[in-house]
Formats: structure tokens, C-alpha cells, sequence
């Protein structure tokens, strides 16, 4: 019985220890499901993939800054501005941030072929007000790649003030520098 109560407590010391010694969400999250070169997401529940050859992370401003922009073929578009970029890492979507507010939007254009001045473009933006709207998350960066997660809800200003919420978001994009 002694013997039993020892492995007992051999089990539940080394359970313990294995739970609390590991994270999978340290600070920049895990990498998301995106294939390389491409930004995924859900708006609205819908399904969403960019393209890569339309599609770049791109860290600028003597690497103070990141630049995601990510399109695809149905005229759909997410673009995010991160300042005070600093590698891996979680970025808030904060309007309460009184300067350097990082920014993210979702567009969708509609072209008329038959006429194009008739096309239309609606933009949603985050952050809206002066609230706390989502997060952009750097999992890892590379001389190639940056690699992350996102969500976040964010409203047509100029439009119907319709509100979309984006989740499931990530990225897997080749990396430029300027």
C-alpha cells in the first residue's frame, strides 16, 4: 500500500509539473492555421483566404513598424499597421491609446465590369472608438517570414455602420523590409 501512495504521488507531482511548466500561448500565441503566404480568417462566420502572390507582411520604418496586407481575387482585403512594432509579441487594436494607435481594416469592392466608375468599396475599421477591439499576435519572425494570429470587430464609419467580427484570423506571410 506504501508503495502504491508513492507512485500515487510520483503521478500527481510529475502531472503538476508538466501542466504548469509548459505554455502554448506564450506572449505572441501560437502560429494559427494559415498556409505559408497566405492570411486566413472568418468575417461573419464566412471563410476567408488572401492570395500570395497579394499578400505581404512588410516591417518598415528601421523596423518600428509592421505592414500587413493581405487581398484576394473576390476583391476582398484586410490590412493592418502595428507602430512600435518589436518582434514576437501581442499588439492591441486599442482606440484608448491616445498616439500610436495600431490599426486594422476589412474591405470588400465590388467591381462592375460593365462599368467600372459604378464600382464600390466598403471599408470596416478597427479600432471605432475608444475601446479595446482585438489583437494582432506575432508568433514568430524570421529573416523570411512573419508568423501570427488576429481577431478583432470593427464597424463601416463612412457606410451603414454595419459591425463586423473577424475570428480564426492568421498569417503566414513572406517578409519584406524597407
Amino acid at each position: 500500500m506504501r508503495n502504491f501512495k508513492q507512485f500515487m504521488l510520483f503521478v500527481m507531482v510529475g502531472s503538476l509539473l508538466s501542466l504548469t511548466s509548459c505554455s502554448s500561448d506564450d506572449d505572441g500565441g501560437g502560429a494559427g492555421s494559415a498556409g505559408s503566404g497566405v492570411l486566413v480568417a472568418k468575417v461573419d462566420g464566412t471563410s476567408y483566404q488572401s492570395l500570395e502572390i497579394s499578400s505581404s507582411a512588410t516591417v518598415a520604418n528601421g523596423g518600428q513598424n509592421l505592414i500587413i496586407i493581405a487581398t484576394n481575387s473576390d476583391g476582398k482585403a484586410f490590412a493592418f499597421t502595428i507602430f512600435g512594432y518589436e518582434g514576437v509579441g501581442t499588439y492591441d487594436l486599442d482606440g484608448s491609446v491616445i498616439s500610436n494607435v495600431n490599426v486594422a481594416s476589412y474591405t470588400e469592392t465590388d467591381v462592375d465590369l460593365n462599368n467600372p466608375q459604378n464600382s464600390t468599396t466598403e471599408i470596416w475599421q478597427a479600432p471605432y472608438d475608444n475601446s479595446a477591439v482585438g489583437f494582432l499576435k506575432v508568433s514568430e519572425e524570421t529573416d523570411t517570414k512573419v508568423i501570427g494570429t488576429f481577431q478583432f470587430t470593427c464597424k463601416n464609419l463612412n457606410g451603414d455602420q454595419s459591425v463586423k467580427t473577424v475570428t480564426d484570423g492568421s498569417f503566414n506571410l513572406n517578409k519584406q523590409v524597407q
